[in-house]
């Protein structure tokens, strides 16, 4: 069998249009910009619709979609009852001078849902909540120092980036500390060195970055590290962004046996609709409550009715173990594929979220160029960054990912004869 390669043609004309007007076209990483499409010719740059577990681009291409808006669909796109949820509150107010009352049923639920809340706080983008989470914890503490983990994101305020990166000042950075994942003899040198000084310790639930195999904790690692915040007065901040509700509708610390005391959320918490929490102790309510950090959009009710639907029906199907159960039939199927073609294929991170590369070359061009076969047929992969499954793909999906796989395997093969 062989599979039809799309054609790119209005896309490439609509990106014409967009360089004129938007900065780089698509600036971020949606698009190419950040030169993460490798070739771009092998990808969309504009959509015209999505559904369930498939998004068209505006040449009428259409795509198995695992990589799901990076992350907020999680049941599908255009889920019947989060939709409908949000459809009819939009016939009664969305942002008034007077915040809804689906902001109280929205924070109910969060307290009742997420395993170390006893509060929520509303923003839109989850650099919005990380940054609340960082100043909450320096309020709380009058300290200013935070400790990070080397290849961590956490956002695109001044003080998650690197002091080399443009507009960002050395005192943006000047109180990160930084250490390796997993690394509890580093935990203790640096707590020890800063004495008195930490305000914070911040990571996602485990190493998701981008470009390098995912990680998870070790054995014992989040329970020492829970024991050495709590021994020296240290706010321990879990940024669930990207994985919260995926691996554990408590939360991530929940899947890992411990408690945070701040947790931030925002992809899969509305299944596409633009909102973003904060959730936290109680002993911490008092210095979120000072913070001046609001938002225009914060308490648009639209959002908070889409989430309420959505956190619902995440819970009535059980929506991590589902996600699980379709990532391990995929990602089974991937490397039995990979291995009869004569491919190493690594798998890494937790199957919900899975990290894919090829091992063939060290270059990952392979690894780039088999991307690129599989998004030029229509099952549309990264090869930077973590993959996303969602609950409306099917097996039939799973089976068309992997016959789709095997051509782009061969055709690959033949590209890297020096490899094999």
């Amino acid at each position: 069998m062989s599979f039809k390669i799309n054609d790119y043609t209005k896309s490439r004309e609509m990106f014409e249009r967009a360089e004129k007007v938007i900065p780089s076209g698509v600036y971020g990483h949606l698009g190419p910009a950040e030169g993460c499409f490798i070739p771009v010719s092998a990808f969309p740059l504009f959509g015209d619709r999505a559904q369930g577990s498939y998004f068209w681009d505006v040449d009428g291409n259409k795509f198995i979609d695992y990589m799901c808006a990076y992350g907020p669909n999680v049941l599908g796109y255009n889920d019947p009852d989060v939709d409908a949820a949000a459809l009819e509150q939009a016939k009664k107010c969305n942002c008034t001078t007077s915040p809804s009352y689906k902001a109280v049923e929205f924070a109910e639920l969060l307290v009742d849902t997420v395993n170390c809340a006893d509060w929520a706080f509303f923003a839109k983008n989850g650099n919005d909540v990380t940054t609340a989470a960082i100043m909450t914890a320096r309020a709380h503490t009058h300290r200013k120092k935070i400790i990070f983990i080397n290849g961590f994101y956490h956002g695109i305020s001044p003080w998650t980036q690197k002091v080399d990166y443009p507009g960002v000042l050395e005192e943006d950075v000047a109180n990160n500390i930084y250490i390796d994942w997993n690394d509890i003899p580093a935990l203790e040198r640096v707590i020890a060195e800063n004495e008195g000084e930490i305000a914070a310790f911040i990571s996602t639930p485990y190493l998701h970055g981008n470009f390098f195999d995912n990680q998870l904790p070790a054995d014992g690692y989040w329970q020492k590290v829970r024991e050495l915040c709590t021994k020296n007065g240290i706010v321990l901040i879990v940024d669930d962004v990207r994985a919260g509700f995926r691996l554990d509708i408590a939360g991530s610390d929940h899947f890992y046996g411990f408690e945070a005391d701040l947790i931030c959320f925002c992809k899969a918490l509305a299944n596409g609709w633009n909102v973003s929490c904060l959730c936290g102790k109680e002993w911490l309510k008092g210095a979120v409550s000072g913070l001046s950090y609001t938002g225009s959009y914060w308490m648009s009710a639209i959002p908070f009715a889409a989430a309420i639907a959505n956190i619902n029906k995440m819970k009535a199907i059980d929506c991590p173990a589902l996600l699980k159960e379709k990532s391990v039939k995929l990602l089974d199927g991937l490397k039995a594929t990979a291995a009869n073609n004569g491919f190493d294929l690594v798998v890494s991170g937790e199957p919900a979220l899975f990290y894919l590369r090829i091992a063939n070359d060290d270059s990952m061009m392979i690894h780039q160029d088999w991307i690129a076969e599989m998004v030029k047929r229509g099952i549309f992969l990264a090869g930077h960054h973590n993959h996303f499954m969602n609950a409306a793909v099917s097996d039939e999906d799973i089976k068309h990912t992997l016959d789709v796989a095997d051509e782009a395997f061969r055709v690959t093969k033949k590209m890297h004869p020096e490899a094999f």
